[in-house]
C-alpha cells in the first residue's frame, strides 16, 4: 500500500496511468462494455463504480487542456434515454479535482468504440449504469 493513492487503484492500472503520455485515451468502461473486443490492453476493476475511479484516478492524472473535449461519453442511442444521475455523480469527482475541464463531451455509440479501439486501455469497472463509459484524455503534468 502506498501513502495518498487510492485503495481502488490497483498496481496494474498505477503503472498504466504513468505509462500513458499527453493525448493517450483510458476508457472507463461500465460492466457491459465489450472491452476485450476493442482493445488489448484490458484491466478489471471489478466491484469498483468509476465515480470512485475517478476519485482514485484524478488526482493522479492531468487531463488535457489543449483539447475542447478531454471527457467523452457515450451519447444515447436512438429510443433510449440517458439518466442524468449517472453524469452528475461523474461530474462530482471531476469538478472537485479539475474544476476548469468539468464539461463532458456526448459521441455517437460507434465513434465511441473506434475511440475505445485507439485508447491506451480500457478499464472494466464493476458500473451498472446504462451508457456509463467515460474517455478520460491525459495532459501534460505541471511542473
Amino acid at each position: 500500500m502506498l501513502k495518498g493513492i487510492s485503495p481502488v487503484i490497483s498496481p496494474e492500472l498505477l503503472s498504466v496511468l504513468c505509462r500513458m503520455g499527453h493525448g493517450d485515451e483510458i476508457v472507463l468502461a461500465d460492466a457491459h462494455f465489450p472491452g476485450e473486443t476493442f482493445n488489448g490492453l484490458v484491466l478489471r476493476a471489478d466491484g469498483i463504480r468509476i465515480p470512485e475511479l475517478l476519485e482514485g484516478i484524478l488526482p493522479l492524472f492531468e487531463l488535457d487542456a489543449y483539447v475542447d473535449a478531454p471527457l467523452i461519453m457515450m451519447a444515447a442511442v436512438k429510443g433510449d434515454k440517458l439518466d442524468p444521475e449517472v453524469e452528475k455523480a461523474y461530474l462530482k469527482p471531476i469538478r472537485k479535482h479539475a474544476p476548469k475541464l468539468a464539461k463532458i463531451q456526448r459521441i455517437d455509440r460507434f465513434a465511441f468504440y473506434d475511440r475505445a479501439k485507439a485508447a491506451f486501455a480500457i478499464v472494466m469497472t464493476g458500473e451498472l449504469a446504462k451508457y456509463g463509459n467515460i474517455i478520460l484524455k491525459k495532459g501534460v503534468t505541471p511542473c
